[in-house]
C-alpha cells in the first residue's frame, strides 16, 4: 500500500514558509550587543545617538536588524539635538 503525500496538509516541503518576525531586543539585549551597560544605552537614546526604541505599552524594544544595521554603519547619530538643555 503506497501513501502519496502530494498536496497533503502536513507536506510543506514545496510550500514557501511564512516570514518570521524579526526578533526584538530589550534594553539588556541591546546593551549586551554593544558591550555596554543598560544605563549607557539609556544615555544614547536620550542623546539621540542610537536608533529610537519601539514602545509596546510599557515595554521598550529595538528591532534587531535595525540595531545591527546601525552598528554596521559605525553607529552614526540618529537625530540631531536642537536647542539647549531639556
Amino acid at each position: 500500500m503506497s501513501h502519496s503525500h502530494n498536496g497533503a496538509p502536513g507536506d510543506r516541503s514545496t510550500a514557501p514558509r511564512p516570514a518570521t518576525p524579526a526578533p526584538m531586543l530589550d534594553i539588556d539585549g541591546f546593551a549586551e550587543l554593544l558591550g555596554v551597560s543598560a544605563r549607557h544605552v539609556r544615555r544614547l537614546v536620550d542623546a539621540g545617538k542610537c536608533p529610537p526604541p519601539v514602545k509596546l505599552g510599557a515595554c521598550v524594544r529595538w528591532p534587531r536588524p535595525v540595531v545591527e544595521a546601525w552598528i554596521a554603519d559605525n553607529c552614526p547619530p540618529c537625530r540631531r539635538r536642537q536647542g539647549g538643555a531639556r
